[in-house]
């Protein structure tokens, strides 16, 4: 069936797979990957591969799956990637905004722990992986299979649940002494703020035609956002230690294996 159009039977047992390995994947299997973004890169890029082969097996084409416009997307994704640079840099130059950035997994890696997850664990094992299922073979198959309101509700939510682990890892570290209900109100929040970004990846996909816009925007957000907490973790000293969870918490912490 390569290259024809699914039936719905087929695209619904894509999607209800898609689901169930998309939900558990980064919250049961990813941990068990370890400190390692080596290996995080290489399960995840294998994945990738996989996904997109089953995929296009399906009969989903590859104007669904990514839509093959670099040059646009490259032109739609460096504006809102520069402002999120910008506001990096902005957060990074205040002393006063700097506890914003903090980020206690961050802090404790050395420079080249810090180079390795921004040169691989992160353009491979994040932003690859990331949007290739969720705004490339999920949307697809959603479309194929709901009406288009409930494929705009099932995909962040979706994203937001792949999220949950990373979320809890991350304000379980930076804020150690938290309440139960203070940490789970923020894992909530770092959910919520996951969804979000799906629905503005999402949307700039649809108006550039390809992946390159979401994945310029996400690699900018999860990278500078490594960059800057080690960068603010080397001019204060002590950046880390404090109760404050870092910004873009919910979208960056997946970069965290």
């Amino acid at each position: 069936m390569h290259g024809r159009p699914p039936t719905r039977r087929t695209a619904g047992s894509l999607t209800g797979l898609l689901v169930a390995v998309l939900a558990t994947w980064n919250n049961l299997l990813v941990p068990r990957l370890g400190d390692r973004p080596g290996r995080y890169a290489a399960v995840n890029g294998a994945a990738t591969a996989v996904l997109l082969a089953a995929a296009r097996a399906s009969g989903l084409s590859a104007a669904e799956l990514d839509g093959a416009r670099a040059r646009a997307g490259l032109r739609r994704g460096a504006g809102p990637s520069l402002v999120l640079a910008a506001g990096y840099a902005t957060a990074l130059a205040v002393p006063a905004l700097r506890p914003l950035l903090r980020d206690a997994r961050v802090a404790e890696l050395d420079r080249r722990a810090v180079v390795r997850r921004a040169l691989v664990g992160i353009p491979v094992g994040t932003v690859l992986w990331e949007e290739v299922a969720f705004r490339g073979v999920l949307r697809a198959a959603l479309a194929r299979t709901l009406s288009p309101r409930q494929a705009a509700v099932a995909a962040p939510a979706l994203f937001a649940v792949w999220h949950v682990r990373p979320a809890l890892d991350a304000v379980t570290t930076n804020s150690p002494r938290a309440t139960p209900g203070r940490r789970a109100g923020a894992v909530l929040a770092a959910c919520a703020g996951t969804a979000a970004a799906d629905v503005l990846f999402a949307e700039l996909r649809r108006r550039s035609g390809s992946l390159v816009a979401p994945a310029l925007l996400h690699l900018t957000a999860n990278v500078g956002g490594l960059l800057a907490a080690a960068a603010a973790a080397r001019l204060d000293g002590q950046a880390g230690t404090g109760e404050r969870a870092p910004i873009a918490v919910g979208v960056r912490s997946s970069a965290m294996p």
